[in-house]
């Protein structure tokens, strides 16, 4: 794509955008005490993402540079997640070369809402390793983190306990790319990164297990105790990191405790 091109893209980007935060600023109008759109990058760009495959479905003439585009090189719109710079956590797209951010104002509301950059040039790329991963959420998030010892037998697909300034707590990494991280190093990635965390204290352990009694249908997967990093050495030996059903048994597991506690 040309300058003149990128250009016509990001302003008509930009415009849509607006119908997006039509939608999203009243369900997300704020984030721990930011107001929309500080912090939501995903929401932000899954709408975007949506608003944007049905102008090209619709042949609409305002993407019509995207469009041509796809069209010449075989190029597909992709959702991504991942690591800018290294100083955020990322929700974007990509097509081709290029590296479509539709939610550049989600740390800093001065900036402009769109930016599209070759991806080399960008910033932007995959997180690989847990260590990775620490180092953005300790700054992004202004987090400790802590090896998952609440609940050690999800512990080789979800690692890490995160607990902010405020003392509330979550799980991480939950999501599809960093379980990916996990299962594709049969665990030794997770064991590796659980070798070096500190264990969280015994409130907090304790907080995250009382949340089991709300639970209806509760997978004694939760119940397991034990070292998250023999979990690790246990799953790698049952070769569990190609086993999808298991996998999908974690996710269930997890998702069925609160968000945080």
């Amino acid at each position: 794509m040309t300058q003149q091109e990128i250009d016509l893209l990001a302003f008509e980007l930009a415009n849509l955008r607006l119908k997006a935060d039509l939608t999203l600023a009243p369900k997300y109008s704020y984030f721990s005490d930011k107001p929309y759109p500080l912090g939501r990058c995903l929401e932000i760009r899954d709408e975007m993402f949506k608003l944007v495959t049905t102008e090209l479905k619709q042949n609409s003439e305002r993407l019509s540079v995207l469009r041509n585009y796809m069209l010449k090189e075989n190029a597909e719109l992709k959702k991504v997640w991942g690591s800018l710079r290294d100083e955020y956590f990322q929700n974007a797209m990509l097509v081709g070369d290029w590296y479509i951010d539709t939610a550049n104002d989600t740390v800093n509301a001065n900036k402009p809402r769109v930016e599209i950059k070759p991806i080399a040039q960008s910033g932007f790329s995959a997180i690989t390793n847990f260590e990775q991963f620490v180092k953005i959420a300790r700054a992004y998030w202004q987090v400790e983190v802590f090896k998952n010892t609440a609940f050690p037998a999800i512990a080789p697909y979800l690692p890490l306990i995160c607990v902010n300034a405020k003392g509330a707590t979550w799980l991480a990494a939950a999501n599809d790319d960093m379980i990916k991280v996990a299962t594709n190093s049969e665990f030794r990635l997770s064991e590796q990164i659980l070798c070096q965390l500190p264990e969280p204290d015994s409130v907090i352990v304790s907080r995250w297990q009382q949340t089991l009694t709300g639970i209806d249908a509760l997978d004694d997967i939760l119940l397991q105790t034990g070292k998250p990093e023999g979990f690790c050495q246990l799953y790698r030996a049952a070769e569990k990191a190609t086993d999808l059903a298991f996998r999908d048994r974690v996710v269930r597991a997890y998702m069925s405790l609160p968000k945080g506690a």
